[in-house]
């Protein structure tokens, strides 16, 4: 593919493919996301990758917690709940999935087990926890790093036939990620992705979510109008 094939076809997968995924593959991937740039070449970014057995424990732990009302233990902050223009966009693609998914507002069962979808990885065959070395906890610039490493790693599946869909439900109950992944305590847990191939069928996967205007996102400045 071009670059700009990748970019503008990529698109987050919700539906995969039980079919597993070549650990030859994924470290092909990983090599060419990690050509991202950091801050001073300090690549603060490591990586789980997960499949088989331990994936359906960490499946199963994570709903359990969940429905069992669980408070949530992510580690890396989230913030303030979004308003205002982040709300509404973060409503609008909520509303295009449900579309697709023949969801309707008021069909809690549904809703519901959407929601579990994503503590589930959304049943994808492979899991990427990304982290970050604890020494640089508190660094703006580190999870700027990881942003920048997680967008490479999801355009370079793309470009192979896979895809992928970056999450946060998957890294709620971290409790449950550090066991089964036997993630490290010098680690903070940031980001999970979903990663396998894509199921065409799946009606979410053709969800394209929208985009602001370049005109609303950048100010020219010293530029000839």
């Amino acid at each position: 593919m071009q670059f700009d094939d990748v970019v503008l076809g990529r698109r987050s997968i919700r539906g995969y493919k039980p079919d597993p995924v070549p650990r030859a593959l994924i470290e092909e991937i990983l090599t060419l996301a990690m050509r991202a740039p950091s801050s001073m070449n300090t690549q603060p970014w490591n990586f789980t990758v997960i499949t088989g057995e331990p994936l359906d424990r960490i499946r199963a732990g994570n709903t359990e917690r969940m429905v069992a009302g669980i408070p949530q233990s992510r580690e890396f902050r989230t913030g303030q709940p979004f308003a205002g223009a982040h709300r509404d966009r973060q409503i609008g693609v909520a509303k295009q999935l449900f579309s697709a998914m023949g969801i309707a507002r008021d069909d809690k069962e549904m809703r519901n087990d959407w929601v579990l979808r994503g503590f589930r990885q959304f049943d994808a065959p492979v899991c990427i926890i990304v982290t970050y070395d604890r020494v640089l906890d508190g660094s703006d610039d580190t999870p700027f790093d990881c942003g920048a490493v997680t967008n490479a790693l999801v355009n370079a599946a793309w470009s192979r036939g896979l895809g992928c869909v970056i999450n946060s439900q998957g890294i709620m109950q971290s409790p449950v990620v550090r066991e089964h992944a036997g993630i490290a305590d010098d680690q903070i847990i940031m980001k999970a992705i979903a990663l396998g191939w894509p199921y065409e069928d799946f009606p979410a996967n053709a969800v394209v979510s929208e985009r602001k205007p370049v005109d609303e996102a950048a100010v020219f400045v010293g530029f000839d109008k």
